[in-house]
Formats: C-alpha cells, structure tokens, sequence
C-alpha cells in the first residue's frame, strides 16, 4: 500500500504569529514534502521494500559508510522525519510538562543549557540536515545532529524532539539566520506537551 502525504495538524496560517509563514508551511509540506512521499513510492514500488513500514524502510536500508545514501532511503527517511516534524509543533505557546522539565535538567543541568546545546547542533550542521533531541536505549537524553535525512531511527534511538535545518524550512521566513531560526523554533513553535508524550516510559 503506498504511503499518502499526512494532513497538517493544524491549518497553513496557523504557525504564523509564532515566525512560521503559511508560505513556508506551503511549500515546506505541499511541496518538498509531498515530493518525498511521491518519489518514496517511485522507488519502493515491486522492491522488496514495498508493503514495509517507514521504520522497517529506513532501517532496512541506511547504510552508515555511505556518503550519500541510496534514492529510497533518503525519501523514505525524509517522509518520516517530515511526518514528527509537523506534530512536534503547534499554535500558541505550548507550556513544558514538569516531567520532561525534570528530564531535561537532569540531563543538561537546566532547559536553558538544553537550549543552547540544540540550537548549537543545529547551527553547527553543515549544509542540510536535522538538530534532534533523542533517548537512547536506557532512557538517557541526548542532543545529535544528523546529515541530509538520517534520523534516530538509524542509531535505535527515540526521537523526541527534532528540527529541520534545510535551508526550505527557513528561508523564506529567516533567510540565512539559521540560529534565529531555531531560537525561535524553541522558544515559539515547539508542542512540548507532544515532545514528553515521546519520552520512553
């Protein structure tokens, strides 16, 4: 069964007040991701891929010596990262559930350090890629960043928290000031109550 471009959890004006544009939420999820559900489709299809999860995709076919990965990982993996991406914010400002407060001091010593240590990440991504924060196997917390469209999934790690730092998901709205747009993507965007119901029980 081919996979389908998920509706947006909220309409396309609904990030703009928080810094995200409807035109940016257009063609970020109209288009590029869109784009990535139709060539993953493409490239799956009659492959002994097809009829597999995301998951089982991404897992199945990320190749970690390889510079640049192969067509079906690279728009699979994007489909899925694109697919958390958009549940992980919402409108408004999105109060932190004390739960993954305490978490996050335990393991950064403060939100504020947590901040730091992500939005460094993501500035520090040379060319596209993603900033995430992830639990590992033992429930630790940890900042990463990936290149191109390697996600957690890859590391069997649990995403909790992850921001798209292509150049398509900023520019419009923050041209190149990508550390502008991650403090604003934490301070204004983030759905934190979404982000704690992803922490490992």
């Amino acid at each position: 069964m081919a996979f389908e471009l998920p509706a947006l959890p909220y309409a396309h004006d609904a990030l703009a007040d928080n810094g995200m544009s409807k035109e940016t939420l257009e063609y970020h999820h109209d288009l590029h991701h869109k784009a990535y559900v139709d060539n993953g489709n493409k490239l799956i299809a009659g492959t002994e891929w097809d009829g597999k999860s995301l998951e089982e995709i991404i897992k199945g076919t990320y190749d970690a010596g390889a510079v640049a990965q192969n067509g079906i990982f690279n728009n699979i993996s994007q489909l899925w990262n694109h697919n958390q991406f958009w549940e992980m914010m919402g409108p408004g400002k999105s109060a932190m559930p004390s739960e993954l407060e305490s978490r996050l001091k335990e393991a950064f010593g403060s939100v504020d350090k947590f901040k730091e240590e992500f939005s460094a990440a993501g500035a520090g991504q040379f060319g596209s890629g993603w900033a995430w924060l992830v639990a590992e196997a033992d429930g630790t917390l940890k900042v990463t960043k990936t290149e191109n469209g390697v996600n957690p999934l890859c590391f069997n790690q649990t995403a909790l928290l992850g921001c798209d730092v292509w150049e398509h998901s900023y520019y419009i709205d923050f041209r190149n000031k990508r550390p502008a747009y991650l403090t604003n993507f934490l301070d204004n965007l983030v759905n934190w109550e979404n982000v704690a119901s992803r922490l490992p029980g």
